[in-house]
């Protein structure tokens, strides 16, 4: 299967620093096709930059979410739902992210009724997992990890409506990076545990995201079980982004 090159923008950037940063990513694709020999490529946007985006993309580039409400729709001031995601053209939607579990208490229960909206609309889920610096030092990041998949994945998924991605807390735009070992055993794991909760698990994608940069990319993509990146920081940049495509 190809690589998912998957940029999560995060809250950054002006209107006009995001319309650079699409038109940039498109130009370095058409300047060097081979990258798509190996690789699909996502772009996840702020919302309000979703729709201008779009725009500026090709049949090339996915375009995604960063979230989206557990809710089909109603009052609910602030949410964005699932299918309005949906009418804006996007095709996978980030949900779990360690940012959304660790400073607005979002559960694997949430997480579960948000990923049943978006495979309700044909949207990818990416359902993102993960253990803290502290849990790792217990031993218990395996037990973690099982918990949040059990949790959060929606009852039907399969490779062709979920993407699972591995993130290990402290390594999130601190710099540090899991071992490739790590990252091995981890994405190991987490095939394993798939095989109870997903049809066609063999194929279902799982992305490591941590510090991923075009520096380290190449031996993170070599470990097994690694079919792609959820990329932060480097997202931003397109020589980066497409530097750690190109490393795949």
């Amino acid at each position: 299967m190809k690589n998912l090159i998957a940029g999560n923008w995060k809250m950054n950037g002006s209107m006009e620093a995001a319309l650079d940063l699409a038109k940039n990513i498109v130009s370095g694709i058409q300047e060097n096709p081979d990258l798509l020999k190996n690789n699909d490529f996502l772009v996840c946007p702020p919302y309000l930059h979703l729709a201008p985006v779009q725009t500026e993309l090709t049949s090339a580039i996915s375009l995604g979410s960063q979230d989206c409400s557990p809710f089909d729709k109603g009052a609910y001031t602030g949410d964005v739902s699932a299918a309005m995601l949906k009418d804006m053209n996007c095709d996978y939607v980030i949900l779990g992210h360690s940012e959304r579990r660790q400073y607005y208490r979002e559960s694997d229960m949430l997480i579960k009724q948000k990923a049943t909206m978006a495979l309700e609309q044909g949207l990818i889920a990416i359902i993102c997992v993960g253990e803290t610096e502290q849990q790792r030092e217990q031993g218990i990041e395996q037990d973690v990890v099982r918990t949040q998949l059990i949790g959060s994945i929606p009852e039907g998924a399969s490779a062709d409506t979920i993407v699972i991605a591995y993130e290990p807390v402290w390594a999130i735009g601190t710099g540090k990076v899991a071992t490739v070992e790590d990252i091995r055993v981890m994405h190991a794991f987490i095939r394993n545990e798939l095989k109870d909760l997903a049809k066609t698990s063999n194929k279902l994608r799982i992305l490591y995201g941590g510090s991923v940069k075009p520096s380290n990319a190449a031996e993170i993509f070599a470990a097994e079980n690694v079919n792609g990146a959820l990329i932060g920081g480097a997202s931003l940049q397109a020589h980066d982004f497409l530097g750690i495509a190109d490393a795949s």
